[in-house]
């Protein structure tokens, strides 16, 4: 077999993946048969600037060659050869944000994440003038508030991308998106399309909305300001010499490398866990957390808790995205863990977790957390209009504070608003046979899949390749460019993931009348966010260029590639 894979790697026959997420890059190299030979990682931080979150382009450019670099010499130390060239390869990165251009390609201001909430009076205005709900992170909210704001860059304005969009045109040439980051941009239009295997439906901007943004905004031509959008299988143009080189300044990868429409992490959570068909879904849990839910239909009314986005195909999805996700108990889990480093009795952090987690399903624990309340909130949560978060353990006196309970709530903590978000689809009447979960929190079998059944009253799959993540993601969109004559859902079904084992917990009734419990329990307290963050507000001056480490190492670690 390695035979065989040294030989897939010096004759340009395997697949590159490559994914910006907040903590970590990573490269990700698949053989023909879509399976992870060899992978490579950088580790990075968001900053807080001026009040923004942001990453440096320096550090794009430095974390990407860090990637790739330790991507080439794992591939060296498996195989004993160098790649020079790959069938395909792509790129993928945090969705949404602000990235603003001039006409030389000049950054016109600091590059604003996702986790930026400073957005509320153009999402307010966005989603009154074209009926749609446009989040607080979504681009067109960034370049509307920054006119609203008269920002000087306005005036200089030729362009905005998103992270992944700024790394494909450095790699190829072409200013263009996949669809499903597309639709973190702008609304993309939902109508029906008539297309067969092998010839991808076109889907583009929402016309109608782009003539009400047109007019609300007032730049002079809004749609010349957005990529060009591409789905899955299309063209999205090939590795320049220049792409080459700022990705490999060795020279040792050369131009040619057809490369796939660059996509989001959401788009790469769907396909990493075969959830791109209607009823499917999936829950990604990280730095920030999510759930994706393909639809059957349009919803008939916007929700400002839902995003309405799409498949890397195109096929509208209803998403809740919540800023804050797994990062406290990742902290508790640090805590806990230096604890028994102290007591003389260090363990590796998967055995942190793992017996932190054991304790929160023990029969001495209570379902509802023993009156304990946890927030998570180590940014502002759009979901439940939190501006400014603050996270929190809270307990009544007569509250039961076992080691258990505390970590249950903080496990009910960390899907409690993803569970508001998703009460609106069970209003809504949108059925999910049943939700895929990924990420490192899964990692440790049993409580957490448990858990989150229960949080969301569905039942909760755990695929054996889900653990790849988003970089082994775009890679197997990358190798799509090939089998374009089958439809995405059935390349991921009949090809990708036929026959990989699938472990599915059910929601248990005494699991969920206790998150339900506890779910009340933190719907009332919320105001108590507000009082935190009035009481304990700095001067956000001194944080100035003081990075802002949100590092979660066991969160982010996925399975190692099969040598």
């Amino acid at each position: 077999m390695s035979d065989d894979r040294r030989q897939q790697v010096e004759h340009g026959r395997t697949a590159l993946g490559i994914e910006l997420g907040s903590t970590r890059i990573k490269a990700c190299l698949v053989d023909e048969d879509l399976v992870p030979i060899a992978a490579g990682t950088h580790e990075w931080e968001n900053e807080f600037v001026d009040g923004r979150w942001t990453y440096s382009l320096l550090a794009v450019e430095a974390g990407l060659r860090a990637a790739y670099a330790a991507l080439v010499a794992d591939v060296e130390a498996r195989y004993g050869v160098t790649p020079t060239t790959f069938r395909a390869a792509g790129v993928s990165a945090m969705m949404h944000g602000y990235l603003a251009f001039d006409a030389d390609g000049e950054l016109l201001v600091p590059f604003r994440t996702w986790r930026n909430t400073s957005t509320g009076p153009a999402a307010e205005q966005l989603s009154a003038a074209l009926g749609f709900n446009i989040p607080l992170r979504w681009s067109i909210a960034h370049l509307h508030q920054a006119v609203l704001d008269e920002e000087p860059h306005i005036a200089e304005l030729a362009g905005i991308t998103t992270l992944a969009g700024y790394v494909h045109r450095r790699l190829t040439g072409r200013d263009v998106l996949g669809v499903g980051d597309a639709s973190g941009v702008f609304p993309i239009d939902a109508s029906p399309v008539d297309s067969g295997p092998g010839e991808p439906g076109k889907r583009d901007y929402d016309a109608a909305m782009l003539a009400a943004a047109q007019d609300l905004i007032g730049v002079p031509d809004l749609r010349a300001l957005l990529p060009e959008v591409l789905v899955a299988g299309e063209d999205a143009g090939t590795l320049t010499p220049e792409g080459a080189a700022w990705l490999d300044p060795t020279g040792g990868l050369l131009p040619g490398v057809p490369f796939c429409p660059p996509e989001g992490d959401a788009g790469t959570g769907m396909v990493a866990t075969n959830a791109v068909a209607p009823r499917t879904g999936n829950v990604s849990v990280g730095t920030s957390i999510f759930a994706m839910v393909v639809l059957e239909r349009p919803l008939p009314t916007p929700h400002e808790e839902l995003d309405v986005v799409t498949t890397p195909s195109g096929d509208a999805v209803a998403m809740v995205h919540c800023n804050n996700g797994a990062s406290e108990i990742a902290g508790w889990a640090k805590v806990f863990g230096r604890f028994a480093e102290a007591a003389g009795t260090p363990l590796a952090a998967d055995d942190v977790y793992a017996t932190l987690l054991s304790e929160a399903v023990d029969d001495d624990t209570d379902p509802d957390a023993g009156g304990l309340l946890s927030f998570n909130y180590l940014a502002g949560e759009p979901v439940t209009h939190v501006e400014d978060g603050r996270p929190l353990l809270l307990r009544t006196p007569d509250g039961r504070f076992t080691l258990g309970n505390l970590v249950r709530s903080e496990v009910h903590g960390a899907f409690a608003t993803l569970a508001i978000g998703m009460d609106v689809l069970h209003d809504e009447q949108v059925h999910v046979d049943r939700m895929t979960a990924h990420g490192g929190l899964f990692r440790t079998p049993g409580a957490p899949q448990r858990l989150l059944a229960a949080a969301l009253r569905v039942p909760v799959a755990l695929e054996e390749t889900a653990g790849e993540g988003g970089a082994w993601g775009i890679a197997v969109l990358a190798a799509y460019l090939e089998h374009t004559d089958q439809h995405l859902a059935d390349f991921l079904a009949d090809t990708v993931f036929a026959g990989d084992a699938v472990h599915v917990a059910d929601p248990e009734p005494r699991d969920v009348e206790g998150f339900q419990t506890y779910l009340d329990r933190y719907r009332r307290a919320l105001p108590v966010q507000d009082v935190a963050a009035t009481v304990t507000r700095a001067d956000v001056t001194t944080a100035k260029s003081e990075p802002t480490t949100q590092a979660e190492p066991r969160l982010q670690t996925e399975k190692e590639p099969t040598p």
